[in-house]
């Protein structure tokens, strides 16, 4: 089963991605930074491009997706994309 670090701001991106089969785990960005990036198949997050690109240079070995402005719908289709790609 994959596992999606979530930022615990995206209440309803959790709820749908929860619905889909992934395990889920709910992180502020600061944990999400210090988690071990292996441990997750992806990371969401609610921030700007900005943060996006400062978690991702942290968590190399991770992808992260940035949900602003994205419905539920379309944050678990591109959660899926990238799972299926790795």
């Amino acid at each position: 089963m994959e596992r999606i670090a979530v930022e615990k701001d995206l209440t309803s991106i959790k709820k749908d991605l929860q619905k889909q089969g992934y395990q889920v785990d709910v992180l502020s960005t600061v944990q999400m930074k210090e988690s071990n990036p292996t441990d997750y198949d992806v990371m969401v997050i609610s921030g700007t491009e900005q943060d996006r690109v400062a978690l991702q240079a942290l968590v190399q070995n991770c992808p992260v997706i940035n949900a602003a402005g994205l419905t539920p719908k379309e944050v678990s289709n591109q959660v899926a994309q990238t799972v299926q790609r790795y």
